[in-house]
């Protein structure tokens, strides 16, 4: 189906949203739509898609690809973006083609939008908490499995920032590679020779630990459930020995604590809230 373009989802990739909307589509429609198959092959319909609660916008580039899918004749007009604010059953989107393949995408496309406007939404709601800080949010890895591109998509629409995309982008020197390594200088020197080209963070537990983070020179600190008092003092700490040393708090931070954190002086705290509890947003679909 043809679809209205936005910048955001221009920086996605086509193949890896067509692989996921393959695989979503098959895991529902298996051998075939037996109810859908009720209706006649060639009947045209036409339908609306509203955003039933106040909700960001994100998923556009899945649902749409579910309809390409189906029925690469049928058209889509988008009335909003993603990364949109939208108000209280305001109609996202409408469409038109077989009436067949309208209903047997339907489950599936709304899945996309829920999910993904859901993680833009909470993240929204962190990030405008901070508006008069310089603090940014930072997603995790704690996503849905296979679907962790769309979710840290939706943060970017949410106004946060990712994190690391996986395992292979960035070093997150953590409390069990420590152990294994034997100490974080440890740690930190045999990532530094493994591969000097990318950022390497140390998670630390305690004021001692970020000692040794900032002697080893690492580019950022991970605060891991530090009380408020230690951050602050970790701040001051980072503050007159190396200001180039970025910090993030971490650890189960709940909206009533993150503006406290931002006033300490950190860079970034990390929410992973934001891709794991998920609290679907309500679209619905209308065949006109």
């Amino acid at each position: 189906m043809a679809t209205q373009a936005t910048k955001l989802s221009d920086k996605l990739d086509p193949d890896l949203i067509s692989q996921t909307v393959t695989f979503a589509l098959k895991e529902d429609i298996g051998s075939g739509d037996l109810t859908s198959n009720l209706i006649e092959t060639d009947a045209v319909g036409k339908a609306i898609v509203k955003a039933r609660e106040l909700c960001v916008l994100c998923g556009t580039p899945w649902f749409s690809e579910v309809f390409r899918q189906l029925d690469s004749t049928g058209t889509i007009k988008w009335h909003f973006s993603d990364g949109d604010t939208i108000p209280a059953n305001s109609i996202v989107c409408s469409l038109e083609g077989s009436a067949q393949k309208l209903l047997t995408g339907e489950r599936t496309a709304l899945n996309f939008l829920q999910l993904l406007s859901s993680t833009a939404t909470i993240t929204r709601f962190y990030a405008d908490t901070l508006n008069d800080t310089d603090v940014q949010i930072l997603d995790t890895r704690k996503t849905i499995p296979g679907l962790r591109s769309a979710q840290k998509y939706a943060v970017i629409c949410g106004g946060g920032k990712n994190h690391r995309q996986g395992l292979f982008d960035a070093f997150l020197i953590k409390e069990n590679h420590i152990a294994a390594s034997g100490s974080i200088s440890a740690a930190v020197n045999a990532g530094r020779n493994l591969n000097s080209a990318v950022m390497l963070e140390v998670e630390v537990e305690s004021l001692d630990e970020l000692q040794e983070a900032i002697d080893a020179n690492v580019d950022r600190i991970l605060l891991d459930n530090f009380s408020l008092e230690d951050i602050r003092l970790a701040v001051l700490e980072k503050n007159e020995r190396a200001t180039y040393i970025e910090l993030e708090a971490s650890g189960g931070i709940d909206i009533n604590q993150i503006h406290e954190i931002a006033k300490t002086g950190v860079d970034y705290i990390s929410i992973g809230a934001l891709t794991k509890n998920v609290k679907a947003i309500d679209f619905s679909m209308r065949l006109l």
